[in-house]
């Protein structure tokens, strides 16, 4: 006679009203509030994971410095696809990021956005990859990069607009994030258990309380990091310089503009 198998043990199996205890160990964070309700206790590895957020520049990039700085730790690249703007390097330095492991992709369209995207997170070679993609991604492109994730075991990270929270995903994690007085308030709207309906608060590290006006005071295009400010320009091979002071050895990031057609024909 075959015993009776709970189902909550099977793998990629859980109850709707629990924690997904048999989720593998996430990437932490860095915050362990944070940690503290993502299944696994961290970022997750092999999975696409969406940031939703109602505008560029939050901060929102500095939730994954930990992960980032974890994955670089290992000897594996941090991949930046397509982003609004050069990522402010004296910040990720003082995050513990490595500046040699990042590399910048400026994809020469949407579609070589989204196979850049693809490759990266197949290859291996990138522990982490952070991608902003054409606002009309379809849901099979996701599925794709959610697969490949998986392949890679790749911490694949999707940065998209919050009115995208009415549109359906294949990601096995969903955050979104909004902004007030200096903080981030984050809720998880999809997670491998109950969602997180109500907000956690997190202080971003090195940025003072402010007003609901302050960011107005920014310059035009500024792209924010763990408090820092970084330059608007984020033109292919640009350096990104300070505009607070900060350490000038540690202030540039190399790009690489890419076509999907001279990829391969290089290849």
């Amino acid at each position: 006679m075959n015993a009776i198998v709970d189902p909550a043990r099977l793998p990629g199996v859980w109850r709707a009203g629990e924690m997904d205890r048999a989720v593998p160990a996430g990437i932490p964070s860095g915050h362990a509030r944070l940690d503290m309700e993502l299944p696994g206790g961290g970022w997750p590895r092999g999975s696409l994971t969406e940031i939703l957020h109602d505008g560029e520049g939050l901060g929102e990039v500095s939730l994954l410095f930990g992960a980032l700085k974890s994955v670089a730790q290992e000897g594996r690249a941090v991949a930046w696809i397509n982003p609004p703007h050069l990522p402010y390097a004296p910040a990720l330095a003082s995050a513990g990021v490595p500046l040699d492991a990042c590399l910048v992709v400026r994809p020469a369209s949407a579609e070589d956005a989204l196979w850049s995207a693809d490759q990266a997170l197949r290859s291996g070679a990138c522990g982490a990859a952070l991608f902003w993609l054409p606002e009309k991604t379809g849901y099979a492109w996701l599925r794709r990069l959610q697969m490949a994730a998986e392949s890679g075991r790749t911490l694949a990270v999707l940065f998209r607009p919050a009115s995208a929270a009415a549109q359906s995903t294949p990601a096995h994690l969903r955050a979104l994030v909004t902004h007030r007085e200096g903080r981030l308030f984050i809720s998880l709207p999809k997670r491998r258990g109950p969602p997180l309906l109500h907000p956690i608060a997190i202080r971003i590290p090195g940025r003072p309380a402010q007003g609901p006006d302050s960011r107005r005071s920014l310059p035009p295009g500024a792209f924010i990091g763990g408090g820092n400010v970084a330059g608007g320009n984020g033109g292919s091979g640009s350096p990104c310089h300070s505009r607070a002071g900060g350490n000038p050895a540690a202030t540039s990031l190399a790009t690489q503009s890419i076509s999907r057609n001279a990829a391969r024909a290089s290849a």
